[in-house]
């Protein structure tokens, strides 16, 4: 697992350092906040910094001052310093002294970022750790544990789908498109693929195609020299040549801009790169899996995506059905996530209610296994019982659609959910469970025999 680039925000307003730290920690930086001088400094004192954000004007002490005690106590650690009130001869003054930048508030989100990837620091740091990811997997340990069980899943449809992955893993020279609904393992069948392979110890590289600004999708695929533009203070090599080797995963490819696909095609057919201001080629070789949620086929007939670059990443095509239409494999998903929450949580593993499993193989997923897996995380946390049920996955209705059902308001349903509720709450002992209900025993037993609710000791 990589390590986050580590930031603390020195500044006084509060509600600014909140909000740009919500920003940085969903782009993966680990990200602390400080309001005073005294704070800051011993934040730095408790943790290593890899950069400090720092606004010029706090109490008690000037940015400035505090800048040239970073650079002594801390000479590691790069700053970046922001300002509302800021002049040139403040600006001059903090690069002379050591900052790797300047940013007048008020300025965008987007600006910190980028003024963070201009860092001769972050660049070298952020490659360092792609390519120790590459080279020992890029694989979670809970990846690595779908891998080894062979995907999770027992129809019929899962095994058609390992099936594919299989052949195409022997070889290695031929690109796969993987289609499917979000949320249903599209990249998981595409590390699998890579990892059964023979290029299993060369680099995997996943690319989010529609996260690739026009203004920056040459130098992330092709790589720049020096000096190239703007911002270029490094050689930096691009996907393609990352990935040599390996496995350059293309992940919702059909987003992926027009100007790119082209250009995408000729690396793919020549197998040769130049990078942004330079005049070499540089000779790759690497297999495309790529995915996506969309139909391709009505994107090429409305001139959205090329059809001789689809001719290309299709040699294989494996589709993957969403969740609904595979029930049963509902059930093998739900015991392993749950073994996984509880191992993550440390918890207990619970016994699962009989009527979860058959509330669940009626619900529709339209979030796929994604989605279960985010239910089951959340009753995971919540559950204080030794016994998960209907009620800890809140299935306000298991119809799918088309059904005519209340959702909210059925009345024998919400019935259902209080007594299995109740049972939990008492560990299915039902005279206790009766007594919580308020009515008698005899009672219960003619509710439960209603929703056919049954006794289970255990099932896991």
């Amino acid at each position: 697992m990589s390590k986050k680039l580590s930031v603390l925000i020195l500044d006084d307003e509060t509600d600014f350092a909140q909000e740009l730290q919500e920003y940085l920690q969903l782009r993966n930086f680990e990200v602390y906040t400080a309001a005073t001088p005294g704070d800051g400094f011993a934040s730095m004192r408790r943790r290593p910094y890899d950069l400090l954000i720092l606004d010029v004007r706090l109490p008690g002490m000037s940015g400035i001052d505090i800048l040239k005690q970073v650079r002594k106590l801390y000479p590691s650690m790069e700053v970046i310093i922001i300002s509302g009130h800021g002049d040139i001869d403040t600006v001059i003054e903090a690069l002379r002294e050591g900052a790797i930048d300047y940013l007048r508030k008020p300025f965008r989100h987007i600006d910190i970022q980028l003024a963070i990837e201009r860092t001769e620091k972050y660049l070298r740091m952020y490659h360092q750790f792609k390519e120790m990811e590459n080279r020992n997997s890029l694989i979670s340990s809970e990846l690595e544990r779908l891998i080894d069980r062979n995907f999770i899943g027992e129809s019929h449809a899962i095994k058609q789908v390992l099936d594919l992955a299989s052949t195409a893993s022997r070889y290695n020279n031929t690109n796969v498109l993987i289609t499917g609904e979000s949320g249903t393992g599209k990249e998981i069948i595409a590390r699998i693929i890579h990892y059964a392979s023979d290029q299993k110890h060369n680099p995997f590289v996943p690319v989010n195609s529609s996260a690739v600004t026009d203004s920056l999708l040459e130098s992330e695929f092709f790589g720049h020299v020096k000096g190239s533009f703007t911002g270029a203070i490094a050689d930096k090599r691009g996907y393609f040549e990352v990935a040599n080797g390996g496995t350059l995963f293309l992940d919702e490819i059909a987003d992926m801009p027009f100007a790119l696909q082209a250009k995408l095609l000729r690396a793919i057919e020549e197998k040769k790169i130049k990078r942004v201001g330079g005049t070499d080629e540089i000779q790759v070789d690497f297999r495309i899996i790529s995915a996506t949620n969309h139909d391709v086929e009505h994107l090429i007939k409305n001139k959205l995506f090329r059809l001789d670059l689809f001719h290309r990443l299709n040699t294989i095509t494996i589709n993957i059905p969403p969740l609904r239409e595979r029930p049963e494999d509902i059930e093998p998903l739900l015991k392993y996530f749950i073994s996984y929450f509880a191992e993550r949580l440390k918890k207990p593993v619970p016994k699962i209610n009989a009527q979860l499993v058959e509330a669940l193989t009626r619900y529709d997923f339209s979030g796929n296994v994604r989605e279960l897996r985010n239910m089951i995380e959340r009753a995971m946390i919540f559950c204080n019982t030794s016994t998960l049920s209907t009620i800890d996955f809140q299935l306000l209705s298991t119809n799918k659609p088309g059904s005519n059902a209340p959702v909210a308001l059925n009345l024998e349903e919400q019935e259902q959910n209080l007594i299995l509720h109740a049972l939990n709450e008492c560990g299915y002992n039902q005279i206790l469970t009766a007594k919580m209900l308020g009515i008698s025993r005899d009672s219960l037993i003619r509710r439960m025999k209603k929703y056919n609710i049954k006794v289970v000791r255990e099932q896991v």
